[in-house]
């Protein structure tokens, strides 16, 4: 019953935001009376934080297979994936609803800060391995995972596997040229 819940709260509030979610829609969508929703989530924002925080697994972190053009292009088609997703779209829909509800912000923005900590630790792995050389690890993340977030959230066409790797490539190619020669 609970995962019911929880899943029925994250796809309302991809579709309505965090305002815009009723007690009795996300009962009738996971299956269930509205007393099992209050009396288990008798506040709303905990009740979106905690589907946001069931469900952040799913947004993946990049590996460490030692192949560092094919674990990022991993990760952007993971990503790519778990964009698609009602978790994924509310926790969008929650980092930007500041005046909506300040707790499920915060929620979200430490959600996906971990996931942007991930990303970092591997990358810095890459500069320690001599992978990469010396780079601004959060701005690398960015550029990685910010074509894949306007591809995909604009519905402009869909995320290939072509596209994850080109961008790698470009992004890698760049860092790698703009670096101090010694």
């Amino acid at each position: 019953m609970r995962a019911q819940i929880l899943a029925a709260t994250a796809e309302l509030v991809a579709r309505d935001g965090i305002a815009g979610f009723r007690y009795e829609e996300v009962a009738e969508l996971a299956g269930v009376h509205k007393t099992s929703v209050y009396r288990n989530w008798p506040d709303r924002e905990e009740l979106v934080v905690e589907a946001l925080l069931r469900y952040a697994d799913e947004l993946g972190t990049v590996a460490d297979t030692g192949d560092l053009r094919r674990d990022l292009a991993d990760f952007m088609m993971a990503m790519a994936e778990s964009l698609d997703r009602p978790t994924a779209r509310a926790l969008v829909l929650a980092t930007q609803a500041t005046h909506e509800s300040p707790a499920v912000r915060r929620a979200a923005t430490r959600i996906l800060g971990e996931r942007s900590a991930a990303t970092r630790r591997r990358l810095e792995l890459a500069i320690e391995r001599g992978e990469l050389p010396p780079a601004d690890c959060s701005l690398l993340g960015e550029m990685i995972s910010g074509p894949v977030h306007l591809i995909v959230n604009r519905g402009i066409r869909p995320f290939t596997r072509a596209d994850a790797e080109r961008i790698v490539d470009v992004v890698l190619a760049g860092i790698r040229a703009t670096a101090p020669h010694t």
